[in-house]
This record gives C-alpha cells, structure tokens and sequence, in this order.
C-alpha cells in the first residue's frame, strides 16, 4: 500500500518526502525540481510499542511501515500534457491514497523568496486546480473508455455490465467537476470499482498544509480555509511546517526533544502525518513479542487473525489452527502474559475472528 505525495510545484512536496525519509538533501526551489517519483520506507510512529516494551524484555522494537511516493508538481493543464503532466497523472494512478500538500503561508520566515507556481497563494485555488486536472483526466479516461465497455456489456457477463454502470454512473458528475470520491460516496461498491478502473479522482485523500514556523498548529486564515474545505469534504487536514520538519529530522534525539521544547510541539508533525496516511489507506496494526523482538504488523481493516498471520509468514496462514490474543491494555494492567492467562485474558480465537485495534497475539499453526 502506498501514498503518493501531490500538489503544485514549489509547494514543500519533496521537502515533506526528505523530511519523512530522511532522503538527504533537499530539492531545489524551482518547478518540476522532482520529475521521476521517489519512493521511501517510513516508520509508523507507535507509542504501544514502548509501552508493550515495558512489561516484555526483548532485544529490539520494529514498527509498521508504509511506502511514500514524492510525484512531481502537477499544474493546470496538467491532463492535456502540460508539464509533463500526463506522466505525472500516471504516476498518481498507481498510489492508493493521496497525501496533497498544499501551501498556507504568504512568506517563508526569514524572508525566503519561494515561488508560487501562479504568483499568489492562495490554498483554495491551489487545491481546485489538483481536484480539477484529476477529474479532467478521469473525464478523457472515461470517454475513451465507454464505447468499448458498452459493447463489453451486451454480453451479460456481469463483471463488464458492472464496469459499464459504474463509468455510466460518473460521467455526469465528473462533467459537473465533481470527483469520483465525492460522487460515489454513499456507494462503497461503486467507490470500489471506481478505484479498480484507475480513476484518479477516486483516491482518499489527506491534506498536509504547509505552514510557516509562526503557525505550527495550522489556526492562520489559510489554513483555516482548508481546514474548513477537508471538513466539507469529510477528508482530515494535518498542518506541517516541511522547513523545521526537515530540520528536525537531521538532528539526533537529544537535540530534537530539545528543539521541540523550544518551539512548543509534544512530537514532530511528521508523526502526524504518518499516522493520519496509514489510517488513510484503512491499515492498522497488531503486535507480536518476544524475548527477540517485539514488532507492529500491517493489516488491513476488517482483517481476519488467519490473514494477519500470513502476514507473518505464509505457512502461518495455510496452517492456521488459532490465535492466543490480548490487548495492550490487558498487558498494562496486567503486567505480564502470566498474570493475563491466569485472569483468563487471553482469548482464543479462531479463523472468524477480525483483528481489533491493540491485539498482542500469538498464532498456532500446523504444516
């Protein structure tokens, strides 16, 4: 599963992505610096970790993960090739979730000149222009499309009559300039198959809002705009100063707790964001721990404890008889695995159960 990371040129995007990754340098301040898409691993900031780490010894702590693409600038024209966009749009079409940065501050501190992409800032426009090229290419995708899955459809094969209703379905809505996502909301089936023919407009999206460092917490007029525009749309907003993130991702520790302190932040926002993506792309976690390691695994929502077995190992999945589980929360209360057996809080579970948020658990299987 992975986010792509989109907006305007010049916005913080590549920034943002060497902040997460700690990629190395930053781009450069001008449009299209980014052109082929980065990809980066990023640790999913997990506090239960520790706190599991504090009742079980083991050697060493792995987190989840999830995979960050950094797609270049998109500008309008973008779905009629400007700037390169058709590539762009592509790059956009293979990511399941988008992470769309969008700029909130008139001037960098310390006077920086950063260049907006149409001259002025204005966060509203910037994102109807995105919105607009990704309904545009949906639109010609569509068109193009129609024809032949009309003809597809005579048959009755209900797979092709299904792709049919669903193109038929968004025709009207994208001509209006209404996305995918906002059109087939109240339609899980259709949003699915949506996505399953690549619409771009389709995509769950976050916005990060690039503020200045004298508005960390995003509460300025133009992040209120989109604070205002992610409420409306039922999306999550997430502010991030990309210049301090990137700053505080070159330093050690020490030093980072230090200039967190000093500028009045718990953590930095890049957790936020992280955390906010991987709920995006409807993941979650469970726990496994032992004397070598505890470790968060990746699953999807809804998944069934054999499912996240073979997350582990596909033997484990095959062979699955059943899962010992309990919750973190059982572990803080009860100390150990010992104590939590002997009040009878460890459940087993079988091959129906659905993982829920905070399973420690330990799987039996057979080969």
């Amino acid at each position: 599963m992975e986010a792509g990371i989109v907006g305007l040129p010049n916005v913080g995007k590549s920034t943002l992505f060497n902040a997460l990754t700690s990629a190395g340098a930053l781009a450069a301040n001008y449009p299209f610096a980014t052109i082929e898409p980065n990809i980066g691993v990023v640790a999913v900031p997990d506090p239960r970790l520790k706190v599991i780490r504090e009742h079980i010894q083991s050697e060493k702590i792995i987190p989840a993960s999830m995979r960050i693409v950094d797609i270049a600038g998109i500008v309008r024209g973008a779905s009629k090739g400007e700037g390169l966009g058709n590539k762009f749009l592509s790059h956009i079409r293979e990511v399941d979730a988008v992470l769309h940065v969008v700029r909130c501050f008139e001037k960098a501190t310390g006077g920086d000149d950063i260049t907006h992409v149409d001259g002025t800032v204005d966060p509203i426009r910037d994102i109807e222009t995105i919105e607009t090229e990704l309904i545009l290419a949906d639109l010609e995708t569509i068109e193009s499309a129609l024809p032949k899955a009309e003809r597809a459809a005579r048959s009755r094969d209900p797979e092709a009559m299904a792709r049919h209703e669903t193109l038929k379905k968004l025709l009207e809505p994208l001509e209006r300039g209404t996305s995918a996502l906002q059109a087939l909301a109240n339609d899980p089936e259709g949003l699915a198959s949506a996505r399953a023919l690549g619409m771009l407009s389709a995509k769950r999206v976050l916005y990060v809002m690039n503020v200045s460092e004298d508005d960390l917490h995003g509460e300025g007029p133009l992040s209120k705009q989109v604070r205002e525009r992610a409420e409306s749309e039922g999306m999550e907003a997430v502010p991030v100063c990309a210049k301090i993130e990137s700053e505080l991702a070159e330093l050690d520790e020490a030093d980072k707790m230090e200039m967190l302190q000093s500028i009045g932040l718990e953590e930095p926002a890049l957790h936020s964001v992280t955390r906010a993506a991987y709920h995006l792309l409807g993941l979650q976690s469970f726990y496994t721990a032992g004397p070598k390691e505890i470790r968060a695994w990746t699953i999807k929502q809804g998944a069934t404890a054999p499912e996240a077995a073979g997350v582990i190992h596909t033997d484990f999945q095959k062979g699955f008889i059943r899962a010992e589980i309990y919750s973190v929360d059982d572990l803080v209360e009860f100390k150990n695995e010992k104590a939590i057996r002997e009040k009878g809080r460890m459940r087993i579970e079988g091959k129906s159960y659905v993982m829920r948020d905070k399973d420690v658990c330990h799987f039996l299987f057979n080969v």
